[in-house]
């Protein structure tokens, strides 16, 4: 085996052991994990077990082949360590349980990968019933067996624990017990540490501080949910034996943080969920606990994971969908599944499944729009009409008697977007100028479709232009025949319309148009999915083709830059072009394992998401690169919201964060201010400059300037501006 690939297999394994410690508490912070390692140390038995547990959980998924990416995101790792810590604190360490215990945590992978893929049907998680059902089994098992031997220590024997670290530990644990702190504050801490089967102080303080320091809003959640819980029990009278000594309380803390913030998007509303579920939580653990004692077996978790389950499975029943929304891509991390969705909310809100475009070459001007005063009314009213106009605003050419006088007449009709040909009218004579055919009311006209529910329809067409027929597949852009004057239309246009149905004389559908440029008074401006209004002129996008063979990058390709700091090289980098499984490009830079995913659309190029070091070349160019139109307009300028993620603000983006879920005050804002051109017909040279701001309430601020060149090779030269630091990536 080569060096190369037993690094990669142990760096697979240390990052599934770490990832297994955290994904129990929802997250794959590298810092928590080593925290929550550390933790469950406290009691050495605890901690070897889970050790043992989680290594034997690798050696299987090996031995049986399965998939190590899920051992690697610790997926197949936490049930088993929870299994291991069990272990070590109910039974002596020696080598029947040794046995046991690997023979446990078999059980329990197993029960894990079966509920993985059931519950992954439902598209639900499995929590933690592989450990629940697991340690249940254990416990009704090894009361049969003689050579097993339960832990003198016990639960509550804290000073023997301690003994094993030294008087230190001693020291250290008496100090913290003495501390006055009131019952709810102590209460809370020996729940947190329960969570990792650590019955003390130090335990849950750690925890807590390790909690903080990766996520603000997982931190407040456990406070709101435990609080609630405390507060219920007072309320109605309960026991709060079953908190201050069973510390069944992290019920509450997980349920909390996995429905306020993990599986669901962190707002206000999911914190109100945390405390109207908290209660029932409540109720659950003491009628479980009613039920469990008598067969003598703890409930752990079993609460939580109803909850949990019960939750996330009636929301998949809802209608609407209004404001709790289910995570659909995973961070692991509140704040960024918080950041992330605000900012594809806000990016994509007008965004359509089907991007439908216009349907001609050159300048075009909407001569009727949505609801117009002429025939576009009624369950009629959305669609648009299309005329050429001179600069005299006139539709012909004089004497304009001919339909050949119009402009646009014969000009070529295009494709909205691929799809098929569904119905073609072709047998209708162009009218005379000032003629309606009333009788053939919409003239020779072309259906396609799109999508299921989803056609398009242009009408007025000249008779014998059409360039497709019934059945054919056409794709964007393709000529579908030419302008005609057929049907009602006294003079040359073009009639557009979006339907849902595949007939002439459906119901329009109002539809956006994906891009286009808005052009008055010698300005133009750029426009994505919107309707336009009645009276504007408007064109497709013109890409520049220097531009776009800059940005269009081919899956194989590399580009390595020298990095310059203040004018002093520092290093090399270089960029790797790929495709995943799903079809999506990124950029990866092998250095630092830093991935930045692009779409590049033909018109737009622009990034959707980066992860990895922000000490790179590529960092600085994603924010500086955000989003590129591909066509040069000159004073046309691009704006963009970059995730908050993007902040480099470590303090005020960590206060920020506790409120965020509640109203977010930052936020970091793109804007593509300029591009130029050497020469406009023979263009050898494009410089971009873009900056991006830091936005906190109404206020904003510069903080990256950047200056891209592109040359016939591509992108030549990147420079960014971060006020003291000059940055500077030559392609070499």
């Amino acid at each position: 085996m080569s060096n190369a690939l037993k690094n990669i297999k142990t760096t697979n394994f240390v990052e599934g052991v770490l990832n297994s410690y955290s994904q129990i508490f929802f997250s794959n912070n590298k810092t928590l994990a080593v925290v929550l390692l550390v933790v469950s140390f406290i009691d050495p038995f605890v901690g070897i077990g889970g050790l043992i547990s989680i290594g034997v959980t690798y050696l299987f998924c090996r031995f049986f082949g399965f998939n190590l990416a899920f051992f690697k995101d610790g997926s197949y790792g936490y049930n088993p360590l929870m299994i291991g810590m069990v272990i070590g604190v109910y039974y002596q360490l020696n080598l029947t349980m040794i046995f046991i215990l690997i023979l446990s945590t078999l059980l329990c992978l197993i029960l894990t990968i079966w509920l993985a893929g059931s519950t992954a049907k439902r598209g639900l998680p499995f929590l933690s019933l592989p450990f629940l059902l697991t340690v249940w089994i254990l416990l009704l098992t090894t009361r049969t067996f003689d050579n097993i031997a339960l832990s003198e220590r016990g639960i509550y024997m804290i000073n023997d624990m301690y003994n094993y670290g030294g008087q230190f530990w001693v020291d250290l644990y008496q100090s913290l017990e003495a501390l006055p702190l009131p019952k709810l504050v102590r209460a809370y801490f020996m729940s947190l540490g329960a969570i990792f089967f650590q019955y003390n102080m130090l335990a849950g303080i750690l925890i807590s501080l390790g909690l903080l320091f990766s996520s603000r809003i997982s931190f407040s959640l456990s406070i709101v949910g435990f609080l609630t819980g405390y507060l219920f029990y007072i309320f109605v009278g309960a026991d709060l034996s079953q908190i201050y000594y069973s510390f069944i309380g992290f019920n509450f803390i997980l349920a909390a943080i996995a429905l306020g913030g993990f599986f669901i998007i962190p707002n206000w509303k999911s914190y109100v969920l945390v405390i109207i579920l908290t209660p029932v939580i409540a109720i659950l653990i003491s009628a479980c606990s009613q039920v469990f004692s008598g067969l003598q077996l703890p409930i752990y978790s079993l609460p939580f994971n109803l909850i949990g389950l019960s939750i996330l499975a009636i929301l998949k029943y809802r209608l609407e969908n209004k404001s709790l929304h289910v995570v659909q891509h995973q961070n692991f991390h509140p704040e960024t599944n918080l950041y992330h969705f605000k900012h594809h909310l806000e990016r994509y809100k007008n965004d359509t499944y089907f991007h439908i475009h216009l349907p001609f070459f050159g300048e075009w001007k909407v001569s009727q729009g949505y609801a117009g005063n002429i025939t576009h009314k009624g369950d009629w009213s959305d669609a648009l009409d299309f005329v050429v106009e001179d600069d005299l605003n006139n539709t012909y050419r004089m004497p304009g008697l001919e339909v050949s006088d119009y402009y646009c007449y014969d000009l070529p009709v295009l494709a909205p977007a691929d799809g098929y040909v569904v119905e073609i009218v072709d047998d209708i004579e162009d009218n005379k100028i000032g003629g309606v055919d009333l009788e053939n009311n919409w003239g020779n006209t072309i259906i396609i479709k799109h999508g299921d529910y989803l056609f398009s329809k242009l009408s007025h067409i000249k008779k014998g232009s059409f360039k497709v027929n019934v059945g054919d597949y056409v794709k964007k852009g393709s000529q579908l025949g030419t302008c005609g004057n057929s049907g009602r239309s006294p003079e040359p246009h073009l009639h557009f319309q979006m339907q849902s149905t595949a007939y002439i004389g459906s119901k329009t559908l109002a539809h956006p148009l994906a891009y286009y440029i808005k052009h008055q008074d010698g300005k133009h401006s750029f426009h994505a999915f919107e309707v336009p209004d009645e009276g504007d002129v408007i064109s497709k996008v013109a890409t520049t083709p220097l531009l776009r063979k800059a940005y269009e990058w081919i899956p194989g390709d590399e580009m390595v830059f020298d990095v310059f700091e203040n004018e002093v090289k520092i290093r090399q980098e270089k960029w790797q072009f790929f495709t995943d499984a799903y079809n999506q490009t990124y950029i990866y830079n092998p250095a630092s394992k830093a991935t930045a995913y692009y779409v590049n659309n033909g018109t737009i190029h622009y990034f959707t998401s980066y992860q990895g070091s922000k000490n790179d070349l590529l960092y600085l160019f994603v924010q500086g690169s955000y989003k590129i139109l591909l066509g040069y307009y000159k004073q046309v300028q691009i704006k963009d919201e970059l995730p908050i993620t993007f902040i480099h603000q470590p303090i005020k983006k960590f206060v920020h964060d506790f409120v965020a879920p509640f109203y977010c005050y930052l936020g970091r804002t793109y804007l593509m201010q300029k591009i130029e051109l050497d020469d406009e017909l023979q263009t050898n040279q494009i410089q971009i400059e873009t900056v991006v701001s830091n936005r906190s309430f109404t206020k904003s601020s510069p903080e990256l300037n950047t200056e891209v060149i592109i040359n016939q090779q591509g992108i030549a030269q990147l420079s960014f501006d971060l006020g003291t630091t000059k940055i500077k990536g030559i392609c070499v």
